[in-house]
C-alpha cells in the first residue's frame, strides 16, 4: 500500500471517530492475506521453513513426555475464510509454535520482596499496547510453568481474555495466561494473533467464566508466508502503524483544539466574565452555532449553554414596555392569598429566595430571583395505591418522557382509585409533573408539561404535580429553567451520594431557585429557545449524517481494497509497497 494514498484516504474520512482503529485492522487484514507487500521469487519456500520447524519440534519433544504431543487436525482447503498467495500455506498455530498454559502456584508462596522468581498472573503485569513488555509485580517461591523472555503472552481467562503482551523476562505464569513461543522469528505470528483477538475472545464465550483452552489456541488456522516475506510484512506493518499513530495524534490534536475553543466560548458565556460585554458574546455565540459544534457530544453542551443564556436574560432583548417580573409576582401572591382564604391551597413554607433575596449572578433589572414555590400554587404527590398493567380501574401515568419534556401516554398502569383521589390528582393543562424518586440521579427532578392529551389523568406516587396559573407565568419557561445545569446542581449535589433510590421532597422542590423574566419576555425567551433547539436538532442530524457518510466511505474504501486486490497466487499482483 502506498502511504501517500493511505494518507489521502485518511484525510477524506478523518471525521470518523474510530477511523484509526479501523485502518489498523485493515492493515492487519492486508498483512495476513498476502496483500501488503510483493512476493519475491528468490524467497526460500515456506516448505523449507516448515521442515526446519518439524526438526526443531522433534528436538524439543525429545526432552518432554510423549503425552505432551498430539496430532493436529488436517487443514482442508475450504476451511480458511479467504484466499492466500500460492507461495503461502495454511497451518495450525500449534504446528509452528509451542503453547505453554500457565498454572498458578499456591497463594501462600506469593510475595513482593523478591524471593523466588517473578510471577505473571495477567494484565496487572502487562503494559500498554498489544506488544508492551511485562513488568514485575510479585514473586513466587514455588514456580510451576514458565514463559521465556520474548514469548507472546495471551490472557485466556475472564474479562481480560485476548489481551496480549511480550514477556520481558523469564517468569512463572499463572493459569490466566498462556505463553506462545514460535520456532522461528515470531513478529508475523504476533501480528496474526493481534488481528485474531476478536475470534480468540469469541472462543471463550458461552460459559459463566470465559476461558480458552490450549487446544483451541493450537488449532487456530494461520496463513503462513515464507520467512523473508514475514520480515517484509512486519516491517511494512510497523511503517503503516507509525503513520496511523501520527494521523491519530493529528486527529486528537485537531479535536482537542475544537473542544478547547468551544469550551472556552461556553465558559465565557456562562461564568459571568466580562459581564459588561456578555450580550455581544451571546450574539456571537448564537450567530456561530455551526462553527462551535462539530461533534455529537458538543450538542448537549450547546443546548445547556442556550438554556444558561436564556435564564441570564442574554438570549432576547428586554423591552421597557414589559410589565416587570416584580409586578406579575405581586399578582401571583395576591391570587395565592385569595385561594388560601378559600381553602383551595395550603400555606407553603417560606422559600430560600423569598427569605434571603440572594443573587447568584447578574440578571436584567426587570427580572427577579424566585424559588419554584414563589410561582407555584401547590405541590401534590401522586397516588400510593398499588397499580398494575391490567386495564382495570383508573389509568395512572408513570414516568413522563422527561428528556423531551413531554408526557408519555404509552406507559400506563391502572389502579383502584377513589373518586376523591381522582378529583385530587386529576391533571390540568399546563401542570408540571416532576420525578421525585428514581434509581437514576439524572431522572430525579426532571419535569414535563401536561398537554391536552394528558388532561384528566392521575399519576404515580414517585411523581409530583406542580400547579401554577398559566395566565400569570409561562410554564414552558419554568420547564427550561428547571432543565439548566444551575438548577440541576441544586437537585443532584445534595443527593449524589445517596445509596439506592434518589429522592427529593416537595419542600426541596419548592426551594429550587432561578431568575425569572417579565411574562412577555418569558414568551419571547421560550420562542427563541424553541428556534435555537430546532437549529441544534438540525446540527445534530447534519453531524450524524456527515459521520455516517464518512463511515460508509471508509467501509467502502476498505472493503474494495480487500475485495478487488487479488493475491499473487490467483494470478494478480499484490498491493505494492
Amino acid at each position: 500500500m502506498n502511504p501517500d494514498l493511505f494518507l489521502t484516504y485518511f484525510n477524506r474520512i478523518s471525521d470518523v471517530p474510530d477511523a484509526p482503529l479501523r485502518l489498523r485492522t485493515f492493515i492487519l487484514d492486508l498483512a495476513i492475506r498476502g496483500k501488503l507487500v510483493d512476493r519475491i521469487s528468490s524467497d526460500e519456500p515456506v516448505t523449507h521453513l516448515l521442515e526446519r520447524i518439524r526438526e526443531a519440534k522433534t528436538g524439543r519433544a525429545s526432552s518432554r513426555p510423549a503425552k505432551d504431543e498430539r496430532p493436529f487436525p488436517q487443514v482442508k482447503p475450504d476451511q480458511f475464510p479467504f484466499g492466500i498467495p500460492a507461495s503461502w500455506c495454511c497451518v495450525r498455530l500449534g504446528a509452528i509454535t509451542e503453547v505453554v498454559m500457565g498454572q498458578s502456584p499456591p497463594g501462600e508462596t506469593y510475595n513482593k520482596s523478591g524471593e523466588g522468581v517473578p510471577l505473571i498472573n495477567g494484565p496487572v503485569e502487562f503494559t500498554d499496547g498489544p506488544f508492551g513488555k511485562t513488568v514485575i509485580n510479585q514473586y513466587t517461591t514455588a514456580p510451576t510453568n514458565f514463559c521465556e523472555e520474548g514469548d507472546l503472552l495471551l490472557c485466556v481467562r475472564g474479562s481480560t481474555t485476548g489481551r496480549t503482551n511480550i514477556a520481558g523476562f523469564r517468569a512463572c505464569i499463572g493459569r490466566g495466561v498462556a505463553a506462545i513461543r514460535p520456532y522461528f522469528a515470531d513478529r508475523y505470528v504476533r501480528l496474526f494473533i493481534w488481528r485474531q483477538r476478536a475470534s480468540i475472545i469469541a472462543m471463550g464465550r458461552g460459559i459463566a467464566f470465559p476461558s480458552i483452552s490450549k487446544q483451541q489456541i493450537e488449532d487456530l488456522l494461520i496463513p503462513l508466508p515464507p520467512l523473508p516475506e514475514q520480515h517484509r510484512i512486519a516491517a511494512k506493518v510497523d511503517e503503516l502503524m507509525a503513520l496511523c499513530d501520527r494521523l491519530e495524534a493529528a486527529q486528537r490534536n485537531r479535536e482537542s483544539g475544537r473542544d478547547l475553543f468551544t469550551s472556552a466560548t461556553h465558559h465565557h458565556l456562562t461564568s459571568g466574565v466580562d459581564a459588561q460585554n456578555l450580550h455581544e458574546f451571546a450574539e456571537f455565540f448564537v450567530d456561530h452555532l455551526p462553527s462551535l459544534t462539530t461533534r455529537p457530544h458538543q450538542i448537549k453542551q450547546l443546548r445547556q449553554t442556550i438554556l444558561q443564556l436564556a435564564i441570564r436574560g442574554q438570549l432576547v432583548a428586554q423591552n421597557s414596555k414589559d410589565e416587570s417580573a416584580k409586578e406579575f409576582l405581586n399578582k401571583i401572591r395576591a391570587k395565592k392569598e385569595v385561594l388560601l382564604r378559600k381553602g383551595e391551597i395550603k400555606k407553603e413554607k417560606i422559600s430560600k429566595v423569598s427569605a434571603n433575596g440572594g443573587k447568584l449572578f447578574e440578571i436584567p433589572p426587570s427580572w427577579e430571583w424566585v424559588s419554584l414555590g414563589d410561582v407555584a400554587f401547590s405541590f401534590k404527590y401522586g397516588t400510593s395505591v398499588k397499580c398494575s398493567y391490567e386495564a382495570e380501574g383508573e389509568p395512572v401515568l408513570r414516568i413522563p418522557n422527561i428528556r423531551g419534556g413531554q408526557i408519555d401516554l404509552q406507559d400506563m398502569k391502572y389502579g383502584p382509585l377513589s373518586e376523591r383521589e381522582v378529583n385530587d390528582l386529576s391533571l390540568r393543562l399546563g401542570d408540571l409533573l416532576m420525578v421525585r424518586s428514581n434509581g437514576s440521579l439524572d431522572l430525579v427532578g426532571r419535569a414535563a408539561i401536561v398537554d391536552a392529551a394528558a388532561v384528566g389523568y392521575c399519576y404515580a406516587g414517585y411523581l409530583v404535580r406542580v400547579r401554577t396559573d398559566v395566565e400569570l407565568v409561562d410554564t414552558r419557561y419554568l420547564l427550561l429553567a428547571l432543565t439548566t445545569r444551575y438548577v440541576r446542581d441544586q437537585i443532584e449535589i445534595p443527593i449524589r451520594s445517596a445509596v439506592g433510590l434518589k429522592n427529593v421532597n416537595t419542600s426541596e422542590l419548592s426551594s429550587l431557585t432561578f431568575p425569572i423574566a417579565p411574562l412577555a419576555e418569558q414568551h419571547r425567551i421560550v420562542a427563541r429557545v424553541d428556534e435555537l433547539m430546532t437549529i441544534c436538532d438540525s446540527l445534530e442530524s447534519q453531524i450524524n449524517e456527515v459521520q455516517t457518510k464518512a463511515s460508509s466511505l471508509l467501509e467502502s474504501v476498505l472493503f474494495d481494497s480487500l475485495a478487488n486486490t487479488e493475491s499473487v497466487g490467483s494470478g494478480h499482483q499484490a498491493i505494492r509497497a
